[in-house]
């Protein structure tokens, strides 16, 4: 039997496309063995996001050639799309397959095995206008299934070089979504994540169609699924209707990622977002009347080009006013072949290092405080795996629907269950809780049982 191996650099969309790849490749016959051991092939999935997401990338592939200088090196992935004869160039690398044309993939290895000519599939991703469709019917974690529903992004913010990588937004077919997500649910999933480049942007290439529409075909159409979870979305994107599907869906989670990037509209104009801090909150305040208690983590770049201490503390105060319940903070780093890195004024690291930290003490505060607000309340939980790994302490951590992180006594049978948990210490970066019960799948089987009980 062939094996093949994977290493994936970047993003969730990157990791859930290796998974797909590696569904090719099981059909094909392949066994999946380790990236550290030797293989017959092996597959880069590369990143391209910032710079040192290029260095890692080719740091990774050099690593994969000194394992096995016999093995067929496949690279693919953004850094592969956007660059590909800087990959071509890497001495070892037989095959690079960009963002799209991934099921070439196993042709092009078996094309490579007869000609042993190195092969360049990459094509001109803006000419793209067709969702490539890459099925994942289960994962290696658990609990939490993606579902990839989109590609692209057409916004071409100035610090970011995605469009480039990843080329135009385009949606996946609803039926394929719906089709999907049944299949998943199927295999065991309680939990669905919809991730894509631009998540939030799903239906703005369609006529007649929205996410709004897709989040409740989901919630009517999909059997035994519990909890929707949108891994990001923009709030220009968060339209009314979006809000009042949020407000009505029992299975869509209290808890939303909408990337801020910085909460000053002169800093927003220089990254050409396309939103004023004025809208950002009137959204904010729209979201959390119809939803009562629910987690807004957020994305921000703190010292992007020419960001001036009042204009930091524009993004600082209107975090802290809005209570968002946690944020990824990044310094900015220039990108090459963007606009953003050829901008006058760049800010010294010292500067933006210091602004990070004063972000991130917020940051920890912010999810203290959204953690308290919710001491002694009985929250559903989904097992993930044992907590702090090779415990005897039989305790497990898992994720309540608003994205908090809960650790508390459970066994091996509870993982990917829905659980009832009382939180009984609120904390950050987790919370400390006490089992109450199993939720049944299934009322009828519920009653059975009181039935056979009692």
């Amino acid at each position: 039997m062939p094996t093949v191996a994977f290493h994936t650099l970047g993003c969730k969309v990157n990791h859930y496309e290796t998974e797909a790849i590696w569904q090719l490749f099981k059909e094909k016959g392949y066994e999946r063995t380790e990236f550290e051991s030797s293989a017959d092939v092996y597959v880069v999935n590369t990143c391209t996001v910032t710079n040192t997401g290029d260095k890692k990338s080719r740091q990774v592939i050099r690593r994969a050639i000194r394992k096995n200088p016999n093995g067929v090196i496949c690279v693919t992935g953004c850094y592969a799309q956007t660059s590909p004869a800087e990959v071509m160039a890497i001495p070892g690398v037989d095959i690079v397959v960009g963002t799209q044309d991934r099921t070439k993939m196993l042709d092009y290895i078996e094309q490579y095995k007869v000609e042993r000519e190195p092969i360049n599939g990459v094509g001109n991703i803006m000419k793209t206008r067709v969702y490539e469709e890459l099925d994942v019917p289960s994962f290696t974690d658990r609990t939490r299934a993606s579902l990839k529903i989109q590609e692209g992004c057409n916004n071409f913010c100035t610090f970011c070089i995605i469009p480039w990588a990843r080329g135009l937004m385009r949606s996946r077919d609803p039926k394929e979504v719906i089709k999907q997500a049944q299949q998943l649910v199927d295999a065991g999933y309680k939990e669905i994540v919809l991730t894509g480049i631009h998540t939030g942007g799903y239906g703005s290439d369609m006529k007649d169609y929205n996410l709004a529409m897709l989040l409740r075909e989901l919630d009517e159409k999909v059997h035994g699924l519990k909890r929707i979870r949108i891994s990001s979305i923009e709030a220009s994107q968060i339209t009314d209707e979006v809000i009042e599907v949020l407000k009505t869906s029992d299975k869509v989670v209290r808890h939303l990622h909408i990337p801020i990037q910085s909460g000053s509209d002169t800093v927003l104009k220089r990254m050409r977002r396309k939103y004023s801090m004025a809208f950002f909150a009137e959204r904010l305040e729209r979201l959390k009347e119809a939803l009562p208690g629910l987690a807004v983590t957020s994305d921000v770049i703190v010292g992007f080009p020419g960001e001036t201490e009042e204009e930091f503390m524009e993004t600082y105060n209107f975090i802290k006013k809005h209570r968002f319940s946690e944020l990824h903070v990044f310094p900015y780093s220039k990108r090459t072949g963007t606009p953003a890195a050829r901008m006058e004024d760049q800010v010294d690291e010292e500067v933006k290092n210091e602004r990070v930290h004063r972000l991130i003490s917020l940051s920890d505060q912010l999810a203290k405080e959204y953690a308290s607000l919710h001491e002694n309340e009985v929250l559903e939980v989904i097992p993930e795996e044992q907590f702090k790994e090779g415990s005897e302490s039989g305790l497990y951590v898992g994720y309540t629907d608003n994205y908090l992180k809960v650790v508390f006594p459970a066994t091996e049978e509870m993982v990917g269950k829905i659980v009832k948990v009382k939180i009984t210490k609120a904390g950050y970066p987790y919370n400390e809780g006490q089992f109450v019960r199993v939720v049944e799948d299934n009322t009828d089987t519920a009653i059975e049982n009181i039935r056979m009980t009692s």
